[in-house]
């Protein structure tokens, strides 16, 4: 019988087709008009800032990936489902009961919709799921080479970094469009009578065969060219069991020959599938396809498992040797620890030191950081928040800046942004959280080694952080009283007063001065935007665009919003960076700093890659875990990285939004792909200032994968490195709150790098031995423009504390436990403990340092803000605890050590002070009970005896024997407000023995 005519489906009415026009319409709208206008806004902001070429150039490569790709995948689907109809039979057999007959007719009706519409949407997926891979596809047509080619294949490393995951992706969507077509040809031959399954046997039509035949062949050929390039993607396999990243043993001398194999295999079956295009036996590509699926068991898993099991388990450790080779090389060139970075010295660590050595490494005690960026938030907010809504956040920053004799400090510094959650009543309304409370205003730094007088007691009004403050004053000029001078002080771009659901403010001159700017006795004064920073709002269309995008109509009938008016939105600074390179992984801190008289927040910004040959794959979030981490919510985005370097230093300028990135590394090949892909977005490093060179900080988040990464790839031995006997751990923060790794700290101490005396800002962190508590390395990385990111390690051979043990030997000495069980009995006090810094000291020694916070165990009174109450020292199994560094020191090494302490570090270059001379011997026939335990005040040239002191210096020397008897009787007695102000007048003597005649 023929075949039947297709029935006529019911026509809809006039009516009806419009209504159904209309709700396509809406439905188009609501789904397309947000993002049209999330473009539009784009595109003015982008333009505001000068980086419009970047929104430009990835619209129209995710415009063109869309097209190409939906076009190519649609097209072969059609190509499918249009050979299935057109080359169906003529005649084919009917049945009144076949469900097939059914979809045939509705099929037919409707052939138009079914044979361009189910393409074009499996090409407006692919398209859509195509676009969002463009940064692949522009790093494939950019990209470089590496000067550097892996040990296996001999190819450089660029084809693994831009080549490789594009060939990978075309063979993907290729894979998936001729499968599709697959399905789409079998669907039509089986509705259009090509196929029949009737009776025992079935039929299948000639042109059916042919055309199936030949897309299960492509599929075939597919697989073979997905089996060679698995051959390069085992470079960065990682295989389970293995202690290190990329080709091992096994994968070399078995999965590698598999691949081979199992090529010439897919092409001998693709042969065999295409051969029943002329031989019309089905049973060959059959065959050939059982065969493809056995091999790939059996020599594709079979064959490496049993390699694994018989050849390599029994002898794991020299097998794998040679692959834990390239390992360590890999890893160290792709995290940047190569032998020109990281430098390698034997260190003690637990060498003795005398009072005369440790006042002589002044770089280090005079600079002892004593405020703890995590702890002292409050205490910034109790006397610098001046008003409500100003805020400050929980962890503040450290930094370092020159003072006018040419000594470098480092400094605990905040930026008093505006938050504004934290306005309340009528300062909610939308015409004053957006137009009036729009700004911040000053910066705060704290000198990070001084604290303002001396808590000898817990009710004393001393320990609070000394307060240097840059500011709009009350005559509305700047009081600049901090460490640089600061022409603006306004914050209108910030991570506080961007971190709120609605992130804009609306400035510019319309009529009288509208923002709150300061307050004197008699009214507040007001201040109008004039920064280049915001994109115009003031005509109707960009008027009703924003008031869609923001979901607020008060952008339409507020009479605040003038010609001139501007908006200021996206103001965090790393989400800034992020929207200009959107390429760049920012780093998780954020700084403020004062460079060229201007306030700017400097983020660090790294390119990565996840495919480096043999180098170890590691998760960001995972590495970059620690105590502060876990406390402030700050963790890293979950992604996992091969390759990284910190390529980019930004600023963001925080009065008028400005965005400016610099080239920090100039080897990257990653960055020089994307330097092509965006000419002139990132400056040249030597357009870095010098004065913005001495506000640049070794990058956090880079250092704890490094630091992670150096507990392994330290050794050198492969055999050394596949026992893990050598491996160090980075040690858990020993605070009893901290529930993490323990942070790295910036500090200014000793310089490392240059291995002198010199003051240098440096971030460090200890390293402990493989589970265990005592001390493997030190690590320092120098942030010097000099020496910037040179990494030295200080491998530490002895049994030295880490700093768990230094930690619970301080928090349970006895001393230590009476007093602060004083000051916190019946929870008078809350104590907190601080950072616990370890810092290089004298001649091969480690000090322990730990600040002892307290606070009224109030919350809520004014006076509940953390001071510092203490310090806490550790050197060898030693331990010094007082009121200031300066007690600390002394009573760990005697009068004399913390002579030091209170002054203030060379920078670097700057010649160290001449070391005290060796102290005299007390006079003669002075009882031995009155003699000083340690040491003894020095005198100026080293020259004096008990026979030549003079009156003087007798009656100053008795003055340090009753100050040490002093200390002595409060120190048994538990009394540590009196053993502090003996300490004092013991420091007191001292300089009057040194000053005599």
């Amino acid at each position: 019988m023929g075949m039947r005519p297709a029935a006529r489906m019911p026509k809809l009415t006039r009516r009806s087709r419009i209504l159904i026009a209309i709700a396509l319409g809406v439905i188009v709208l609501l789904l397309a008009g947000p993002r049209l206008i999330d473009a539009y806004v784009d595109w003015l902001w982008f333009g505001e800032l000068g980086y419009r070429s970047v929104f430009t150039t990835v619209l129209v490569t995710r415009i063109v990936v869309f097209l190409v790709t939906g076009l190519v995948v649609g097209a072969i689907v059609f190509a499918g489902l249009a050979l299935g109809y057109r080359t169906r039979p003529v005649f084919v057999p009917n049945n009144d009961n076949d469900p097939v007959a059914r979809y045939r007719t509705l099929v037919l009706a409707r052939l138009r919709l079914v044979g361009i519409g189910v393409p074009a949407f499996i090409g407006l997926l692919a398209g859509i799921v195509a676009q969002s891979y463009w940064v692949r596809i522009q790093l494939f047509l950019h990209g470089g080479d590496f000067g550097v080619t892996d040990p296996q294949f001999g190819r450089d490393l660029g084809f693994y970094a831009f080549e490789l995951p594009f060939y990978r992706l075309v063979l993907s969507y290729l894979f998936v469009a001729v499968f599709l077509a697959f399905l789409a040809n079998l669907a039509a031959h089986y509705i259009f009578g090509g196929i029949r399954l009737s009776g025992r046997t079935g039929a299948l039509s000639r042109s059916a065969r042919i055309q199936l035949v030949s897309l299960v062949g492509i599929l075939v050929l597919l697989k073979a060219v997905a089996y060679w390039l698995d051959r390069y993607e085992l470079l960065s396999h990682t295989r389970g069991g293995k202690p290190f990243t990329g080709a091992g043993y096994t994968d070399i001398n078995a999965v590698l020959p598999a691949k081979l194999i199992l090529v010439a295999i897919a092409v001998i079956c693709a042969a065999a599938v295409f051969s029943a295009i002329v031989l019309r036996d089905l049973r060959i590509p059959a065959i050939g396809l059982v065969l493809l699926l056995l091999s790939s068991l059996i020599i594709g898993a079979g064959w490496p498992l049993i390699v694994e099991q018989i050849s390599v388990k029994p002898n794991a450790a020299q097998k794998e040797s040679e692959y834990i080779s390239r390992s360590i090389t890999a890893t160290r060139q792709a995290y940047g620890l190569t032998s020109d970075v990281v430098t390698y010295r034997n260190y003690p660590g637990d060498s003795p030191a005398t009072a005369q050595q440790v006042a002589a490494d002044r770089a280090t005690t005079s600079n002892i950081r004593l405020l703890d960026p995590t702890i002292v938030s409050p205490a910034f907010t109790q006397f610098e928040q001046g008003k409500n809504f100003y805020y400050f956040p929980d962890q503040l920053s450290i930094d370092r800046y020159v003072d006018g004799g040419g000594n470098l400090r480092d400094y605990v510094v905040a930026a008093r942004e505006l938050n504004p959650d934290r306005l309340i009543d009528n300062q909610r309304d939308w015409i004053n959280r957006h137009t009036v409370y729009t700004h911040g205003n000053g910066f705060i730094a704290s000198p990070a080694n001084t604290v303002r007088g001396i808590a000898n007691d817990p009710n004393q009004n001393g320990g609070y952080p000394e307060f240097l403050v840059n500011v709009v004053g009350a005559k509305g000029t700047v009081v600049s009283d901090g460490p640089a001078q600061l022409d603006q002080p306004r914050i209108y771009y910030g991570p506080v007063i961007s971190d709120t659901s609605a992130d804009y403010a609306i400035v510019g001159k319309n009529g009288d001065d509208r923002e709150y700017d300061y307050e004197t006795n008699v009214d507040t004064k007001r201040y109008t935007y004039t920064g280049s920073g915001g994109v115009a709002v003031g005509g109707w269309l960009s008027r009703s665009v924003f008031a869609a995008k923001f979901a607020e109509r008060n952008f339409l009938f507020s009479n605040v919003i003038g010609s001139n008016s501007k908006i200021l939105f996206n103001r965090d600074p790393a989400q800034r960076v992020e929207a200009v390179a959107p390429w760049l992984t920012t780093d998780s801190a954020v700084y403020p700093a004062i460079v060229s008289k201007r306030l700017v927040w400097i983020i660090d910004a790294y390119t990565t890659l996840d495919n480096y040959p043999y180098s170890e794959l590691t998760s960001l979030s995972s590495a970059t875990a620690d105590s502060n981490e876990v406390a402030f919510n700050r963790l890293a985005p979950d992604k996992k990285v091969s390759y990284i370097r910190n390529s980019v230093k930004a600023t963001v300028d925080a009065y008028d939004g400005t965005v400016t990135l610099y080239q920090q590394d100039e080897q990257d090949p990653v960055l020089k792909a994307w330097m092509q892909v965006f000419p002139g977005t990132v400056k040249p490093k030597s357009d870095i200032t010098p004065e913005l060179a001495e506000h640049l900080r070794y990058p956090e988040d880079l250092f704890k994968v490094q630091r992670m990464l150096l507990a392994k790839y330290h050794v050198n031995d492969p055999v050394t490195f596949f026992s893990t006997s050598d491996f160090w751990d980075v040690p858990l923060d020993p605070n009893p709150t901290a529930s993490s790794y323990q942070p790295p700290y910036y500090i200014v101490a000793k310089n490392i790098a240059k291995n002198d005396s010199s003051a240098a800002f440096q971030l460090i962190s200890a390293m402990n031995r493989f589970k265990r508590d005592y001390l493997a390395a030190y690590i320092s990385a120098s942030s010097d423009p000099a020496t910037y990111g040179k990494i030295t390690v200080l491998t530490i051979p002895g049994q030295v504390n880490g700093p768990k043990l230094a930690n619970n030997a301080i928090t349970t000495d006895t001393a230590v436990s009476q007093d602060l069980g004083v000051i916190g009995r019946d929870n008078q006090n809350r104590i907190k403990w601080g950072n616990l810094l370890t810092l290089p000291l004298a001649e091969g020694g480690l000090l322990y340092v730990e600040p002892v916070y307290a606070s009224p165990g109030s919350s809520d009174a004014a006076s509940s803000y953390p001071r510092l109450i203490r310090v806490a020292m550790m050197y060898n199994d030693k331990i010094g605890y007082g009121p200031t560094v300066r007690d600390a020191l002394t009573e760990l090494f005697g009068p004399g050590a913390g002579a030091t302490a209170t002054g203030i570090a060379p920078a670097e270059g700057a010649a160290s002070p001449k070391p005290p001379a060796s102290p005299p011997p007390p006079p003669a026939g002075a009882p031995a009970t009155q003699s000083p335990p340690t040491a003894v005040p020095p005198a100026p040239d080293g020259s004096a005896t008990s026979a030549t002191l003079s009156p003087a210096k007798a009656a100053a020397l008795q003055e340090i024997q009753a100050a040490i008897s002093a200390a002595r009787a409060a120190q048994k007695k538990g009394d540590f407000a009196a053993y502090g102000s003996a300490l004092q007048q013991l420091d007191d003597a001292i300089t009057k023995f040194n000053d005599s005649n």
